[in-house]
């Protein structure tokens, strides 16, 4: 009886064993399931967190357009009546060109000047620059329009600007009107 209760304590204390070995191998099959659980849900997160800053990015640039927009808009909302003076300023200049010809007329020449003179400071403050051009200058496509070629007189104005026949216009460094220039060839 005695090999028969030993035998019956062995296997007692075997099934301890065994049940801490199941335990063990639940625990760590748990374990490793709360692992991969907490790795899927760490990428998530990193995914979550990249799409949020490309997304706070993305909306970042949109206000930053909105903004430069608005601007735009409101720096250049003076372009059509300043592009329907333009005319004017340029009878303008034809009328002092004419009396400064004739040596009789100076007092209506210096009233006409000022009268010039306090329109185009008007529109000066409101953004507009005459876009400065005179016959000998390099033609630039950014500024210039060419209206016609002429043969020029002399070989060091070819590919230059040998007239302006009208005055060009920038608004805020913005070009609302070429210059038209004839060139040589």
């Amino acid at each position: 009886m005695s090999n028969h209760n030993d035998n019956e304590e062995n296997e007692l204390i075997e099934e301890p064993q065994d049940q801490d070995n199941n335990q063990e191998n639940v625990s760590d099959s748990e374990n490793m399931s709360e692992a991969s659980a907490q790795s899927d849900l760490e990428e998530k997160l990193e995914k979550e967190k990249d799409r949020y800053i490309r997304l706070f990015a993305e909306f970042d640039n949109y206000k930053k357009r909105v903004i430069k927009e608005r601007q735009d808009l409101i720096k250049y909302s003076d372009k059509d009546i300043l592009e329907s003076l333009l005319p004017v300023l340029d009878d303008f200049d034809r009328a002092i060109t004419e009396l400064e010809k004739k040596e009789d007329d100076l007092p209506v020449l210096e009233g006409v000047k000022l009268i010039y003179n306090k329109l185009f400071n008007t529109l000066k403050d409101r953004g507009l620059t005459a876009i400065d051009v005179k016959a000998g200058d390099d033609f630039n496509i950014d500024f210039h329009e060419a209206i016609t070629q002429v043969p020029s007189p002399d070989e060091s104005l070819k590919g230059k600007i040998i007239d302006v026949v009208q005055k060009g216009y920038l608004l805020h460094e913005k070009v609302i009107r070429y210059a038209k220039v004839v060139i040589g060839n």
